[in-house]
């Protein structure tokens, strides 16, 4: 049994980078409708869409717990830009001129890092919280020891991907999803991956999220299909670049 704020937690609703496209986040709420009682959001709500406060409002709306991801503290100020590319400095610095105090307030509280029973949450990994990628097998066996439960949720790849640690020498393993098939996950030590809300990277462009069911251990990863149209025109009409508006119909 899982409590947070004296709230008991049965089914999570679990989504990451979100990166401020409105249009994806209502979509995943209306197909998830009825299947949470509780939000988890691993990071990056803004950055490289055209709804920043939007997204950030309707996330504060619901009850959840938001983890900090690097687009968060790129928007904030507390990373060094010039390591994003010409067109992700761009959706910066305009995502800084666009969000108002109160969000900036918001996403300046948030933790790097959080721990809630069985789970462990981080945006990149739990061994570099805000900007480490998990790309593969190596890399997830590395992150193993840097957390004590069982279950890790990351995003920042918007791939997702299951990484199973299968002995206690560090071989891990990868599995992709099986999406609308709920996995029991007892038996080994994982690292989960949602994939993204807004800008999916794994070629296919649908919004992917999760419905975590705590008591039962049993995650079921869904894809669900979003007007993709509708933030490509807000982001034309803000002059945004245009490989980011490209980038959401073809999932890369």
């Amino acid at each position: 049994m899982l409590y947070f704020n004296q709230r008991r937690i049965m089914r999570i609703l679990v989504i990451s980078d979100i990166h401020a496209n409105l249009a994806a986040f209502e979509s995943v709420l209306a197909d998830a409708e009825g299947d949470w009682d509780y939000v988890w959001c691993l990071g990056d709500v803004v950055g490289y869409g055209p709804d920043p406060n939007e997204c950030c409002d309707l996330l504060k709306s619901l009850p959840h717990l938001c983890i900090a991801g690097n687009h968060d503290w790129a928007a904030l100020g507390r990373l060094d830009i010039r390591t994003f590319n010409v067109d992700a400095r761009r959706a910066v610095d305009w995502t800084q001129k666009t969000l108002t105090r109160e969000n900036i307030e918001y996403l300046a509280d948030l933790p790097t890092t959080f721990v809630l029973g069985n789970y462990t949450l981080a945006h990149g990994s739990p061994r570099e919280p805000v900007w480490e990628y998990i790309l593969d097998p190596l890399i997830a066996a590395l992150n193993f020891p840097h957390f004590e439960t069982d279950y890790c949720f990351v995003g920042h790849t918007h791939t997702p991907i299951v990484y199973r640690l299968l002995n206690d020498d560090g071989k891990t393993e990868a599995e992709s999803p099986e999406y609308g098939v709920a996995k029991q996950l007892n038996g080994h030590r994982l690292i989960i991956n949602p994939g993204s809300v807004g800008q999916p990277r794994d070629s296919n462009p649908n919004a992917s999220y999760g419905i975590l069911h705590v008591e039962k251990a049993i995650f079921e990863y869904r894809r669900i299909p979003y007007p993709i149209h509708v933030t490509q025109e807000k982001m034309r009409r803000y002059d945004m670049p245009e490989r980011l508006i490209k980038r959401l119909e073809h999932g890369w």
